[in-house]
Order: structure tokens, then sequence, then C-alpha cells
């Protein structure tokens, strides 16, 4: 049986093993040396801001090693660079890429249904020209903050159809690479492509892109004329708060929500109205649904001791927002509250 048709208990268990699991493979040697060797070859430090939608995977859909990619995941893939903590939040993954010196690769990306607009982003209403144009007003923050001349941070603008999981990469004079339409032979020629679409990008940057649109035409190749009813549509059963939700590489299982925007209030109410549109069609049992906080923690002592607030505080908030909006939802809630060590990846779950 599919695990989203499972049981509450059945499917909360097969994801606390998918943490460990997660653990295990992180901290084992092959993978710590393969990402050594993937970041030696391609240092460019990848970042993605997303929507918390879970069919939404990038590292899965570009066959990106996990730990590669650093995710913020908002309603919508609705940002502000305006915000406090997103601000800081970036400029701090920036830094530490450059002091390493690295450059970055920016990702903004929006989503859309090519089969149907109802399947689009619910924090634009499915108008794809809206999420398209406030990836390109995150552009201009991008830029405001980080240089116009792209040389240490270059943002690039992405569309994700969820129908394939085909990126669609705006270039610069309003040029468009569709990986869904590309043939095996204009893949063995994409550099040639990137170059065109993205004159001024640095040439590492370009080289360290190739790797992902590339993973990305073998992954949308793959799921051509493959049955997708299950992937495309909504049957998320989480909702997750927080950060530290990288072991959640398996696709359309949970609605991430980063602590990012001031207003969590709202992407946590969207994400449970979708929790409850999932059961009402019949895409999930209604036994219940998991609302999962955490927070990560660097070092033993007070940072640790701070996630363990903040994991509690989100858990907190998440779950009272539940209640006054969905109280028939709030009944079939089960809430696990987390912290996440960084350095192993390892989810410790809190005592309720």
């Amino acid at each position: 049986m599919p695990v989203h048709m499972q049981s509450i208990s059945q499917r909360i268990d097969w994801l606390m093993e998918l943490s460990q699991r997660h653990s295990e493979q992180f901290t084992s040697p092959e993978a710590m040396l393969a990402r050594e060797r993937y970041l030696a070859r391609h240092p460019t430090h990848v970042i993605v801001l997303k929507c918390m939608d879970g069919r939404i995977h990038i590292p899965y859909a570009t066959r990106t090693p996990l730990g590669i990619i650093t995710p913020f995941r908002n309603l919508g893939g609705i940002f502000n660079l305006g915000w406090p903590y997103l601000g800081e939040m970036l400029a701090d993954s920036v830094h530490a890429a450059v002091s390493q010196g690295r450059r970055v690769l920016l990702l903004i990306t929006y989503h859309f249904s090519r089969g149907a607009q109802s399947r689009g982003c619910a924090g634009f209403n499915c108008d794809k020209q809206a999420a398209k144009d406030h990836a390109y007003e995150i552009k201009a923050q991008v830029e405001a903050i980080f240089g116009h001349e792209h040389q240490t941070v270059y943002p690039v603008v992405c569309g994700f159809e969820t129908d394939l999981d085909a990126l669609v990469v705006h270039g610069n004079d309003d040029q468009l690479l569709d990986i869904a339409d590309i043939t095996h032979e204009q893949c063995d020629a994409l550099a040639g492509h990137v170059a065109s679409l993205f004159s001024d990008m640095p040439r590492q940057v370009r080289q360290d892109f190739l790797p992902l649109l590339r993973g990305n035409h073998a992954h949308v190749s793959d799921l051509k004329g493959v049955a997708r009813a299950l992937d495309i549509e909504h049957r998320e059963w989480v909702i997750c708060v927080g950060r530290g939700f990288d072991f959640l590489h398996v696709p359309n299982i949970a609605l991430i929500v980063g602590p990012y925007s001031p207003n969590l209030a709202e992407p946590i109410g969207t994400a449970a109205q979708i929790i409850r549109n999932n059961m009402a069609q019949g895409r999930l049992p209604d036994d219940g649904f998991l609302l999962l906080a955490s927070t990560p923690y660097h070092e033993p002592g007070v940072d640790k001791a701070r996630a363990t607030l903040k994991s509690r505080f989100l858990s907190d908030f998440a779950a009272q927002t539940i209640i006054q909006q969905f109280p028939d939802l709030a009944d079939k809630m089960i809430r696990r509250t987390a912290i996440l060590n960084w350095q192993t990846r390892g989810l410790e779950l809190l005592e309720q």
C-alpha cells in the first residue's frame, strides 16, 4: 500500500525511519566524500527560493546530491528581502560562501501546471503570471542588495512545471529554456545554450548550473509517458514548520513553512487548507495529519537550548493557528516537536 494511504501512525513511523536513514546516509564516509568531490568540481553555492508546496523538490528533480542546495521555502515562493530574519539568513548564507571564495547561484522559482490551471500555486490563486511577476520582484531585490553586475551573486528566475517536474529557465532578453522541450541532442549542447541565455554569467557559475539542468532533463525524460496522477495532485499529509527538513527527499509528502514571513499564520493556514482538501477528496485517509516543528542547532549548550525553545514556540504557534482557523481539522492533528543536529542532520524529538 502506498505510504500516503496507510494509517497515520504507520505514516509517522515511516517518516521517522526516513529521517534516521537520511542521517545515517548523510554521515556515512561515502556520502561525505561524494559531497566533497561534488563541491570540489562545482564550488558555486546554490540557493533556491521556492514554494512550500510538497511537489517542488529541486534536488530530486535535478538529481543533485543532498546537502548541496540550500532551500528557503514560503507560501507561493513569496518572499521580501526586507523581512528581517529572511534578509539576515540569506546574507549569512551568501557571506559564508564568499568567505570561502565561492560564488552564489540564486534560483528564484515559481510553479505552475501545464495540464490544469487549478493545479497551480495556491499562494497566487493559481495565477501563473502573478507568480512569475513576483519572482522578478525578488530578483530586483537581490540585485539591489548584492549588485547588478552579478559577479558574486547571480540570480536566475526559474519556473517549475509540476506535471513533469520541469524547469523553465528565464534568461536575459526574455529568452526561455524549457527543459521539457529539449531533445537529447540539444541537452548535449546545453553549455552553449546557457551561455547565450546568460552572457554575463561567470564561467564557473555556468559550469555549476549545467549539472542541475542536465539532471533535470534526465529526470523529465524518465517521467514522460509515466502516469503520475498522485504526484501532480496535492497529497501532502505533513505540515512542517521551521527548518531542517532536508530528510524529506520524497516529493509530495510535506508542506514546509519556513520561519521567514512576519505573518506565519497565513502560510500555516493555507497548508492546513490543503491538508483538509486532500482528506476531503480522498487523496489521504482522514484519520490524521502530522504537524512537525524543527529548528537546527550547530553547537551544544546555548545554541541547542535556544533551538529547543524556538521549536516549541513554532509548534505551539502553528497548532493554535490551525485550532483557530480549522477546529474540525485540529481534532486530527498529531504534533511532534524536534531539533536538528546540523552536523549529522539527525532529528531529535522533544517530549511533548
